[in-house]
């Protein structure tokens, strides 16, 4: 091995080759007594000669040892800086949620239905900015359990056939993903109220909701295109799924591309489901989260009486308990209207809804009662999901 290597000129106790070299060769500590008999005798000129060499090696040492200082200084400069910069980092990714509008924390009574999480986050999914702020802004904290199950599955395409209870959060679970997987710049129905919705429809659309019978009509007009809409969810599928939506809801399908994804969310799951599901769902993600068909915290009761004494036992109850408010639900649009009428004869204030309503009738009446303003509603049992939000002190089906 070379010893020449180990040291840069004028370094180190190397005289350039370890073996005699140089003998006009010195280093920069004192000279060896050989070398310095030398020195006293007549090599001047050959010393002469050494010198601008010596100070070239010189020179190239400082400059050497400069480009060191330059390189140390720039990397602690660097060090310095790296934290500032991770701070604005930081900062900047925390400032939209100093500028949320939030609502006031919502103090009610939560049951482990809610609550029984695994401690996920919103953020955990990944989703747009936008979607994040306007979900902590509508009072969403952190994500349910069905939302915990069912986000995830759906932002990945997978089909679900979801289970779970009224008021547990199932409609976020499926609006949440469908809303993520919008993309704006695509003019076209993706994800599926009329004078005023054909209008609609004819704009730019993203999102479509709406009941079977009316989207399909839409689509046979050639009003509502699908060719493009790759999501289709179903809300109370066991609903959808009865004789009288199904139909529909299998016309509704042939128009959607191959590659559509179906999404099924419901608190029970009849046997013909079954058939659908194996005929319409491609190996779907299933979620049970239905130990038992009651919410924690709500106690039921059934009385059997005949039909004429219905009236009366709904009068025994009002005058025995202290209801704050109720909604009693029909199986008809007919029974909806004739028991409004008998509560209110029987002198207490009673609301109606139901589906052959104006739809901004409906809407004031909703709004009324929720505010307190009326303390019983009667109602068909289509209207049953909208109502579990409520803090109600009885539901009575009639």
């Amino acid at each position: 091995m070379d010893p020449r290597a180990r040291y840069p000129p004028g370094i180190g106790n190397g005289n350039g080759n370890g073996r005699g070299g140089n003998p006009n060769y010195y280093g920069r500590g004192p000279l060896p007594p050989q070398q310095q008999q030398n020195q006293l005798q007549p090599h001047h000129h050959q010393y002469m000669q050494r010198q601008p060499q010596q100070s070239q090696q010189h020179s190239q040492h400082q400059q050497w040892l400069r480009r060191n200082q330059i390189a140390a200084e720039a990397a602690d400069a660097s060090e310095q800086e790296v934290p500032v910069a991770a701070d604005g980092i930081d900062s900047s990714s925390q400032d939209w949620k100093a500028q949320l509008k939030l609502p006031p924390p919502d103090t009610r009574y939560r049951t482990e239905d809610v609550t029984a999480t695994k401690g996920n986050e919103f953020e955990d999914y990944f989703l747009k900015r936008e979607l994040l702020m306007g979900i902590y802004e509508k009072g969403f904290e952190r994500p349910s359990p069905i939302q915990e199950e069912s986000i995830p599955i759906a932002l990945t395409g997978s089909d679900i056939l979801a289970r779970a209870k009224n008021g547990t959060g199932k409609t976020a679970a499926f609006c949440i993903p469908a809303l993520e997987k919008i993309d704006q710049d695509k003019n076209a129905i993706q994800g599926t109220s009329l004078k005023d919705d054909i209008v609609r429809l004819y704009q730019p659309v993203h999102l479509l909701v709406g009941t079977p019978g009316r989207i399909l009509d839409l689509t046979k007009k050639g009003i509502c295109v699908l060719k493009n809409c790759s999501m289709l969810v179903m809300d109370e599928a066991d609903k959808l799924l009865s004789p009288e939506f199904q139909p529909s809801v299998e016309q509704l399908i042939r128009y959607l591309p191959s590659n559509r994804q179906i999404l099924m969310f419901s608190a029970t799951f009849p046997v013909t489901i079954k058939e659908f599901k194996d005929k319409y769902l491609l190996k779907p993600y299933v979620i049970n989260l239905m130990d038992e068909l009651t919410l924690k915290g709500i106690t039921q009761f059934y009385a059997f009486v005949e039909e004429r004494q219905k009236v009366h036992c709904l009068n025994t109850l009002f005058s025995k308990l202290q209801i704050n408010q109720s909604i009693i639900f029909c199986n008809s649009v007919n029974r909806v209207e004739l028991l409004a009428k008998k509560i209110t004869e029987l002198g207490y204030s009673c609301f109606y809804i139901h589906a052959k309503m104006l739809q901004d009738h409906r809407n004031r009446v909703f709004h009324d009662f929720r505010n307190g303003a009326c303390r019983n509603l009667v109602c068909t049992g289509i209207y049953l999901s909208f109502f579990c939000v409520f803090l109600l002190s009885s539901i009575l089906p009639y």
